[in-house]
């Protein structure tokens, strides 16, 4: 398991960069979930519970979407990128395992049915203001979630 903190200025105005690497087990998760808690309380204004619970909420089911999909063995690790602005937190989770490909949530539940995965990836597209998963070039997932604040 390993951390990294950076701060730094981009077009965007000042970020904070937090890179939090867990193993491919599903106890690990309360790790990125803990991190999270103590990023949001770097910024000047709190977030509300509500919205934490909500952030909280989306990570923990892209992260569990890692830890089931992308190793078979369960032997890999789960990287998870916050990068904290003052109007918006951006999350990204990224694996190098063989990645799935994600039903069309909108689709399944039409259809009334939801395949594994499916619940979870509608959360968190309900939850964001922004939304984005891909397979990675160099192998592996990348799922991404922005929440605006303002």
């Amino acid at each position: 398991m390993a951390a990294a903190d950076d701060y730094s200025t981009n077009g965007n105005g000042p970020s904070r960069t937090i890179r939090l690497t867990i193993p491919a087990k599903p106890e690990y998760i309360t790790l990125g979930r803990l991190a999270l808690t103590g990023i949001a309380r770097l910024r000047s204004e709190p977030l509300s519970q509500e919205v934490l619970g909500d952030l909280k909420l989306a990570l923990t089911e892209a992260c569990t979407n890692s830890v089931r999909h992308a190793y078979g063995d369960g032997e890999g690790t789960v990287e998870i990128l916050y990068e904290l602005y003052a109007d918006k937190l951006v999350v990204e989770v990224v694996d190098e395992g063989t990645g799935f490909e994600p039903p069309s949530p909108s689709r399944a539940l039409e259809e009334e049915e939801l395949a594994e995965g499916g619940l979870g990836i509608a959360i968190i597209e309900a939850l964001a203001d922004e939304f984005e998963i891909r397979e990675r070039t160099q192998g592996g997932s990348s799922l991404r979630f922005v929440k605006r604040f303002t």
